[in-house]
């Protein structure tokens, strides 16, 4: 009781801080939940459609971009004002869905306002978008069924919660076979001592809640995401001289990474002889595709690849776009330069922080 008692108050804090403290972006004292990615003009266009009161209540880390979306079923953890969501509504199109769910009043009345101007805007019959008042940790409240969701997507928000490992088993329990979370979050260089996770302004600037990277790819495994990928990374930079006394002497990253659900996967990078060829077609990758930090695959190249890498491409959405060469009869051991140091690719002061994954 003491527990929940305990993650009711962060969640009350998380939401007076987004519902009544901030206004707009600029009210942050940090760069950790701030965009520093360079939009493709792709979206650019399609964020010129999305209402502007929806852009000034956007607080997210940079906008989280999975590849292939057209057709499918998104989900959206702490969607706030729906920006994103907006903008993934064009990209899945009138034929794919997208879900937003956030658990402040002030945010999600935004979302909920501007449904009908954005259905009108993308010229669609009816609206694609939904939003959902709720905690993400508590999806089955929401009526969201088992394998129901192609992708899950979130922008600067597991780390708020208090309870993340029930938001990484929900999501886990909601993706559809083959599905995966692709989000954007902060994680830091080591375990943030409870003095300072208790400090609500350094809480609801995205630092003091994040988890130490080792401690999220461990719950992330236990989750049943057995093998997380890296995708991006970048050190952040505390700029407030007051948060920077309380916790600067820790590093702390935004990180992107994809999780799968495929209950195959195996718990390091297995060699079984097996590469794949990318035979182009995603749409805006049309001659390389970036799995991962690790794998940038060129179109018509033979590309080797280790069994978990195999399974993320054959058994899950991106299967058509990919010649498949081998299968997992013989076993050659560990995948060449796989490694269980910190994979993010630097710190704030520029020292390698160590190696990753094949």
């Amino acid at each position: 009781m003491r527990e929940q008692t305990s993650n009711q108050q962060v969640q009350d804090d998380v939401k007076d801080y987004y519902g009544k403290v901030l206004s707009n972006s600029n009210d942050l004292q940090t760069d950790a939940c701030c965009t520093d990615a360079h939009m493709p003009d792709f979206v650019k266009k399609a964020l010129i459609n999305v209402h502007d009161e929806v852009l000034m209540k956007y607080y997210g880390c940079g906008l989280i971009l999975p590849e292939h979306l057209a057709g499918k079923t998104i989900l959206d953890l702490g969607c706030g004002a729906g920006r994103d969501c907006y903008v993934l509504a064009q990209l899945v199109g009138e034929t794919g869905k997208v879900i937003g769910i956030d658990m402040t009043d002030e945010q999600i009345a935004v979302a909920k306002r501007h449904q009908e101007y954005h259905q009108e805007k993308f010229s669609y019959k009816s609206s694609n978008t939904e939003f959902k008042q709720g905690y993400i940790e508590r999806l089955d409240e929401l009526d969201l069924k088992d394998n129901s969701v192609d992708i899950i997507v979130s922008n600067c928000v597991i780390n708020l919660s208090p309870d993340k490992e029930s938001v990484l088993k929900e999501a886990y329990r909601v993706l559809k076979p083959g599905g995966e979370i692709y989000f954007s979050d902060v994680y830091a260089s080591r375990r943030i001592s409870r003095k300072l996770a208790n400090d609500p302004e350094l809480y609801g600037e995205c630092l003091s809640g994040a988890l130490y990277w080792n401690d999220f790819h461990n719950l992330a495994k236990k989750s049943g995401f057995l093998d997380p990928r890296l995708v991006t990374d970048r050190p952040l930079e505390i700029n407030n001289e007051t948060v920077a006394a309380k916790i600067g002497h820790i590093d702390f990253f935004s990180a992107t990474y994809r999780l799968f659900k495929l209950p195959a996967l195996e718990t390091h990078c297995e060699d079984y002889g097996q590469a794949v060829i990318y035979k182009g077609g995603i749409p805006h990758h049309e001659e390389c595709f970036v799995l991962d930090s690790h794998h940038t695959i060129h179109k018509g190249k033979v590309f080797p690849v280790c069994g978990n890498t195999w399974r993320m491409l054959k058994d899950t959405r991106f299967a058509e776009f990919f010649e498949f060469i081998g299968n997992f009869d013989t076993h050659y051991g560990i995948f060449p330069d796989c490694g269980d140091l910190m994979p993010f690719s630097q710190t704030k002061t520029g020292t390698l922080a160590g190696g990753g994954c094949c």
